[in-house]
C-alpha cells in the first residue's frame, strides 16, 4: 500500500489513522487455555490447553473442522464467553496486557472498548434491524461524519445514502463491510473475525479479504481470522494455527503449513479441499470418521481414531506442540520426526472409488425445461410507492434426465429464485416451466436446520413424504431406514430431533427426506456453503452417488465454482437475472468466454495464486442498466455494450458452449480471452 493511499485513507477516516510503531512483545499471549461448558449435567470440553501468540500487526488464520474450538477461542479473547451456567475457564490469555481469564467484567468491557473489535459470520444477527446503518456506525465512531468516513474507507459505495438504509436493505457484502467499519472504528489493537466470508460469493469474499489485509497494513491492527477454508487462510494469513479437538495440532507460517504440512490432520484437510483442479471422474477424497465428541475426548491424541498411521503411543498421552522438522513451525504429533513418519498424503483421506453406473428411470427428452421465464417482486419503497425488482429476466434452460447442471453467480443474481420457480414454490410472471413425467422436484436448502421442523423426529420428517403411499407403520419405518442408510446415517437417527444432530447429519437427513420418494429432479440450494472442507466434500459425494443410483437430474445452486465444476456436467453462469454463459463444466472452468465468468474464476481463493477482485457491486435489479447488464463493471467493454442487449449465441462447433457477450464470435477477442483465462 503506497504512502499516498495511506494518507488518503487517514485523511478520510480519522478512526483508521496508522498507530505508532507497536512494541515487539506479543499483543496476544494465550497459555494453556481450557474452556469447559456444562450441558445437561455433562461437561463439554471445547478448549483443552490452547497456547497461541499474536504479534502486533499480524494476521493469524485459525482453521479446522466445525466443533474444533475456533469460535470459542475467539470469544474467549474477546471476553464474551457466555453460558448458563457460566463456562469454566482456566489458564491465561493476555490481550494488550490484560488477562481476560481473570479480569473482572468491568475490566473486560474497558478492554473491548479500547483495544478489541469483532466481525461475526452473519452480520444480520449482529446489526440492529430497527436502526439505520449510519446511526449504528456513529455509535462506534463517535459522530455521523466519522461514520461516513469509515464507510467510505471500507469501500461502501454512496456512503452518504447507505447511512440512511436499514440492514435488510443492504447486500450481504455491504452488511459485512458495515460490520468491519464498526469493528475498526475505535482503532482497535485486535480484531477477531469469525468466519466473515463463509456465506459470501467469491467476488465479495475476495473484496473483503483485500479490505482486511489493507486495514491491517494501514492501521497496524492484529487479526485473528477464523475460517474453515484453507484457501481463504492462504490468501490472508501470515501464520496459520490448525485446531482439532480443542487443541492446536499445527502452527506455522501460512506457506510452511500449506506447502509442507506435518500433522496428519493438516495433510488430510489439504487433501480433501476442493479446488478448480480437483479430479472430476471419481468421488472426492474425504477425511475418514467424525470429529471427536467434546463430551468424551479420547485419552490420547484426539485425531488417533481417524489416523491410519496411529501407533499404540498415540492412545496413551496428549502430544505436545513441539518444533516440526519439516518447517519452522510446531506440530503436536508423537510421530513427527520419526523414521516411519507419514509420507503418503493419500493415506490420510478416504480413497475415492468409482461412481456407480447411472441408473436410467425415464425415457423423457428432458427433466426440466424453462423458456423465457421472468419473475418480478413488488418492493415497497414508501407509503404509496412500489417498485418492481426483476429477479429473472427471460431465462432459457434445459436439464436432461440424469444430468447435473450447476447455477453459479453472485448473490442476488436470481439463482435461488430460479430454483424456487422450478420447485413450484413461486409462480413465474411469464414464460414456461415444463417438467418431465418423473414426479415433482424436491429441494434441499442451504440451512438444513431451518428447513427441518424442530419438534418432529427425523423419522417423522422423512415419513411425511410417504403418506400418499398408504403404507403400514412397519413398511413406512422400513422405507425411512432405507432412506437413512442411502445417505449414510444409522437407523437410530430416526428417533432423534434435528437439534440433536450435527450440521452434516442434518444436511444428510434433509437429503434422505428429499429422496425417500425418488424425484426426477433434485434441487440443491447452496447445500455446502457453510460446511467445512471435508464435510462439504462428503455432501458433494453424496449428491453425486444419489444422482447415479436413483437416476435423478440435479440442479445445483452454488457460489463455489470449484464445487460446480466437480458436481455438474454443465455450468450456467447467471448475472442480474439472466444466464450469460453456459457449457460443459470443465471447459467453462478452464476456458471461460464471458468476462464475468473470468472475473468469478479469478476471485476463487487458492494458495499461490494472484487474485484480482471484481470491482463494484452488481447493478440494482430495481433498475438494470441498458444494454449488457454487466458492462458497468466489465474491463473488456467496447462501444455498443451500453446500448445493445447481447443475445445468447453458440460459439463452438463441437460442444455446447453459449455466451451472451458482444465479444464472443470475434476471433481476435477469443484469442485474448483464452490467453487470460488461467
Amino acid at each position: 500500500m503506497s504512502s499516498v493511499m495511506v494518507g488518503r485513507v487517514a485523511d478520510a477516516a480519522p478512526g483508521l489513522e496508522p498507530r505508532p510503531q507497536p512494541p515487539a512483545e506479543p499483543l496476544v499471549s494465550a497459555r494453556d487455555v481450557h474452556v469447559t461448558f456444562e450441558r445437561r449435567g455433562r461437561e463439554l470440553r471445547a478448549l483443552r490447553g490452547v497456547s497461541l501468540d499474536i504479534a502486533p500487526g499480524e494476521i493469524v488464520g485459525l482453521v479446522g473442522e466445525s466443533g474444533s474450538g475456533k469460535s470459542v477461542l475467539g470469544l474467549c479473547l474477546l471476553g464474551l464467553l457466555a453460558g448458563d451456567p457460566a463456562p469454566k475457564v482456566t489458564g491465561s490469555a493476555f490481550v494488550a496486557g490484560v488477562d481476560v481469564v481473570t479480569a473482572s467484567p468491568e475490566e473486560r468491557r474497558a478492554l473491548r472498548r479500547r483495544h478489541l473489535g469483532a466481525v461475526f459470520q452473519d452480520p444480520m444477527t449482529s446489526l440492529n434491524p430497527t436502526m439505520r446503518v449510519g446511526r449504528q456506525v456513529a455509535e462506534a465512531a463517535g459522530s455521523a461524519d466519522e461514520a461516513q468516513a469509515l464507510l467510505e474507507a471500507v469501500g461502501v459505495p454512496e456512503a452518504a445514502r447507505r447511512m440512511r438504509a436499514y440492514p435488510h436493505e443492504l447486500s450481504g457484502g455491504l452488511r459485512q463491510r458495515v460490520m468491519i467499519a464498526m469493528a475498526v472504528a475505535g482503532n482497535p489493537s485486535l480484531v477477531v473475525a469469525d468466519e466473515p466470508t463463509t456465506a459470501l460469493d467469491v467476488t465479495v469474499q475476495a473484496q473483503i479479504l483485500e479490505l482486511i489485509r489493507r486495514l491491517c497494513d494501514e492501521t497496524g491492527a492484529s487479526f485473528l481470522f477464523v475460517t474453515h477454508d484453507l484457501g481463504v487462510a492462504a490468501q490472508i494469513a501470515d501464520r496459520i494455527a490448525v485446531l482439532y479437538g480443542g487443541r492446536v495440532a499445527e502452527l506455522g507460517t501460512a506457506a510452511d503449513v500449506l506447502d509442507r504440512p506435518s500433522h496428519p490432520y493438516t495433510i488430510g484437510l489439504l487433501e480433501s479441499r476442493l479446488t478448480l483442479h480437483s479430479p472430476r471422474g471419481r468421488p472426492l477424497e474425504t477425511l475418514p470418521g467424525e470429529p471427536p465428541d467434546p463430551r468424551a475426548h479420547p485419552p490420547g491424541c484426539a485425531f488417533a481414531p481417524r489416523c491410519p498411521d496411529r501407533i499404540d503411543r498415540c492412545d496413551e498421552s496428549l502430544p505436545e506442540l513441539d518444533a516440526a522438522p519439516t518447517h519452522p513451525g510446531s506440530v503436536a504429533c508423537v510421530r513427527t520426526g520419526a523414521r516411519d513418519a507419514v509420507t503418503d498424503p493419500s493415506r490420510l483421506a478416504v480413497l475415492p472409488r468409482e461412481w456407480p453406473p447411472m441408473h436410467a428411470t425415464t425415457h423423457d427428452t428432458f427433466a426440466v425445461r424453462l423458456v423465457g421465464v421472468r419473475k418480478s417482486f413488488v418492493i415497497k419503497s414508501g407509503l404509496r410507492r412500489r417498485e418492481h425488482l426483476q429477479a429473472l429476466r427471460g431465462v432459457d434452460l434445459e436439464v436432461k434426465p440424469g444430468e447435473a447442471v450447476a447455477l453459479v453467480g453472485e448473490s442476488g443474481c436470481g439463482k435461488s429464485t430460479l430454483l424456487r420457480v422450478v420447485a413450484g414454490l413461486i409462480a413465474p410472471d411469464a414464460g414456461e416451466v415444463t417438467l418431465g413425467t418423473g414426479g415433482r422436484p424436491q429441494i434441499v436448502f442451504q440451512d438444513a436446520g431451518a428447513s427441518l421442523t424442530p419438534w418432529l423426529t427425523i423419522g417423522e420428517l422423512i415419513g411425511e413424504r410417504l403418506r400418499e403411499e398408504r403404507l403400514s407403520r412397519a413398511e413406512r419405518k422400513e422405507r425411512v431406514h432405507d432412506a437413512l442408510n442411502l445417505v449414510g446415517l444409522p437407523e437410530e437417527v430416526s428417533s432423534a430431533k434435528p437439534a440433536q444432530l450435527s450440521g452434516g447429519q442434518r444436511q444428510r437427513a434433509a437429503m434422505a427426506r428429499a429422496v425417500v420418494v425418488p424425484p426426477e429432479v433434485l434441487l440443491c440450494d447452496e447445500p455446502t456453503s457453510a460446511l467445512d472442507v471435508s464435510l462439504a466434500a462428503t455432501v458433494l459425494n453424496l449428491v453425486g452417488r444419489l444422482r447415479r443410483e436413483l437416476g435423478m437430474a440435479v440442479l445445483f445452486v452454488t457460489h463455489d465454482l470449484a464445487a460446480a465444476r466437480v458436481v455438474a456436467d454443465r455450468i450456467a453462469v447467471m448475472y442480474l437475472g439472466s444466464i450469460v454463459e453456459s457449457g460443459p463444466s470443465h471447459d467453462l472452468a478452464h476456458d471461460p468466454a464471458h468476462p464475468y465468468t473470468r472475473a468469478l474464476l479469478r476471485a476463487v481463493p487458492e494458495a499461490g495464486a494472484v487474485h484480482v477482485p471484481l470491482d463494484g457491486d452488481p447493478a440494482s435489479p430495481l433498475a438494470p442498466p441498458p444494454g449488457c447488464v454487466f458492462h458497468p463493471r466489465c474491463p473488456e467493454a467496447v462501444d455498443g455494450c451500453a446500448v445493445t442487449v447481447p443475445e445468447m449465441v453458440r460459439f463452438d462447433r463441437e460442444g455446447d458452449r453459449r455466451a451472451a457477450c458482444a465479444l464472443v464470435g470475434r476471433e481476435e477477442i477469443r484469442v485474448t480471452l483464452r490467453s487470460g483465462s488461467g
